[in-house]
């Protein structure tokens, strides 16, 4: 941090002044006091309809009524994982520039797999162990929330805020004031890349407890249960019991005795979040200075949610009623604290999911699951016989293949050779619908609209695997037939809600093909200031541009 302050003092004081300028004329209202980013983690758009009639009419229907709707907004790459999802919101780019193409990849000059937010550089603040050696140095671009901040000569407050650390830290940037991430032990901490001690408020609020107090209690529905009638039937076959329990029905029984870290895969986790999303408002007076600050929040517990019990269980329903009330709290709070005209929000998801497999070929529709180490040791055996040489593999994670490089040059076989033999033969496996090669990507561009061209905006050639395998629609990589996941490029994946509220948005919708690369931009042209320095989206023009 130390390190971008001082490049930040050397930077001509007219650039700097010009920007602070166009964030702040002296007019009423002439940028908004505060930023909200809000990312749901794994909500797909139709959540938005399917559960209106249960909402309230303070928190997603007041999105929905008094701001403005993208209703077309689709990721434009695959993976669609956490990691990607939250870096390329606030990047403004796909994973091919900022580096982050999955929550973890094989790092071929370590030998092993690194974790999107890993830094053994710094040290937990506010705990022990290794949960807080978490920075966003990983991440090759910058933010719009660098940028935000830059504009202000640092003089404005940037913090990012989840359970899950890479949901905090990515949005962020590299120049935030703080990220704060849930430990399992039952607290928040950050790292020393922000800070050396956590602010006292922090601490109190930590000693408060409350997620053992969520967890003291069982989590019932919020309705009587035959009115979800949105959902399946509560006890079936297709979801995930919970640690402890013989199936997945309600009510589920809490107890913070089995750890604090099962509050993630309950709707309170969310609850937490937004109790600690307002108290650092509040402590932080964000919002009440002379530049723009900007939160950024993510609640993770609807991912967790997601993949155990799938998105038409009794649970996810139940969770997303309850985050229902979360949103129409924090507005409340937002409203009392600074005012609607002043707080500039946008509520988006990191990406969507995938229908439980099993429940959709009892359904007759085409899905499964994808048998990845039957698939990789049939194609070892293959390489073995056919190359005489058992050590070419070097590792698969995030449907790629990795070779080892330095024994493909110690045999002196024909890399891009190699690559084709591979793609070609996993092609014969259940469930793969094609394959690509790196040397496809080093040597031409794929269609936006070819699934090879998703994948192309995923891979950066340093980090990525050597062949990518895309499977078919419905299908996953996983050996559970139980629960869900997402990663594809398919449309259950990629298509997220967008909605803007608050300061300058007019009400109102448009089914314009919409990224969410483009939300950056579009922040950036609203207080015209730089786009991040990667940034490959595109300004919102029915939310910028005024209506004729």
């Amino acid at each position: 941090m130390k390190k971008n302050i001082f490049f930040l003092l050397l930077l001509p004081a007219a650039f700097l002044g010009a920007q602070t300028k166009s964030l702040s004329n002296g007019q009423a209202n002439a940028h908004p006091k505060l930023i909200v980013g809000i990312v749901v983690d794994q909500m797909r758009y139709d959540y938005l309809y399917r559960f209106m009639d249960k909402f309230g009419n303070n928190g997603f229907r007041r999105l929905m009524d008094e701001g403005f709707n993208c209703r077309n907004t689709n990721y434009n790459y695959t993976p669609t994982y956490t990691g990607p999802g939250h870096a390329s919101i606030y990047t403004g780019t796909t994973p091919s520039a900022h580096g982050i193409i999955a929550n973890d990849w094989y790092d071929r000059t370590k030998s092993h797999s690194l974790y999107c937010t890993e830094d053994n550089t710094v040290t937990t603040v506010g705990a022990s162990g290794k949960a807080g050696q978490m920075s966003p140095r990983n991440m090759l671009a910058n933010t719009v929330t660098d940028e935000v901040h830059i504009a202000s000569m640092l003089k404005s407050k940037v913090i990012g805020i989840a359970l899950k650390d890479r949901g905090a830290i990515l949005p962020a940037g590299h120049t935030a004031n703080a990220a704060y991430w849930y430990d399992g032990s039952g607290v928040w901490i950050s790292s020393t890349f922000y800070m050396n001690t956590l602010p006292d408020w922090v601490t109190k609020f930590n000693e408060k407890k409350l997620a053992e107090k969520y967890l003291s209690q069982d989590w019932n529905t919020l309705l009587p249960i035959g009115q979800y009638s949105e959902s399946s039937p509560d006890n079936n076959a297709y979801e995930t019991p919970a640690k402890g329990e013989t199936a997945p029905v309600f009510p589920h029984h809490l107890s913070a005795s089995n750890g604090n870290d099962m509050i993630r895969g309950t709707p309170f986790g969310n609850s937490l979040t937004k109790d600690f999303a307002i108290e650092t408002i509040r402590q932080e007076q964000m919002g009440k200075g002379f530049y723009t600050d900007f939160l950024t929040v993510s609640f993770s517990s609807t991912d967790y949610v997601g993949h155990a019990y799938g998105p038409h269980s009794v649970e996810l329903e139940d969770t997303y009623l309850r985050l229902d009330k979360d949103l129409a709290e924090l507005l409340k709070f937002l409203d009392t604290e600074l005012g609607k005209d002043n707080v500039l929000l946008f509520l988006t998801a990191d990406h969507a999911v995938v229908d439980v497999p099993r429940l959709l070929t009892d359904l007759k529709i085409p899905a499964g699951c994808y048998d990845a180490n039957f698939a990789l040791d049939s194609l070892n055996k293959y390489l073995t016989k056919t190359y005489r040489d058992s050590n070419l593999l070097q590792d698969y994670s995030n449907q790629m293949i990795y070779l080892d490089k330095k024994e493909l040059s110690k045999q002196k076989l024909d890399e891009n050779k190699m690559e084709g033999d591979i793609a070609e033969f996993m092609l014969r496996f259940k469930g793969v619908a094609s394959t690509v090669t790196a040397n496809a990507f080093k040597n031409g561009n794929f269609a936006a609209e070819d699934m090879r061209g998703l994948v192309q905006n995923g891979y950066q050639p340093k980090r990525s695997g050597d062949v990518m395998i895309i499977l078919q629609p419905g299908w996953i990589d996983s050996e559970t037939q139980t629960g869900t996941t997402h990663g594809t490029g398919y449309s259950y994946d990629t298509h997220v809600p967008l909605l803007w509220y608050g300061w300058n948005i007019k009400p109102g919708s448009t089914t314009e093909s919409i990224r969410p690369i483009d939300i950056a931009p579009t922040i950036s042209m609203m207080l015209n200031i730089p786009f991040p320095d990667a940034c490959s989206g595109r300004v919102i023009r029915s939310l910028t541009e005024p209506v004729r």
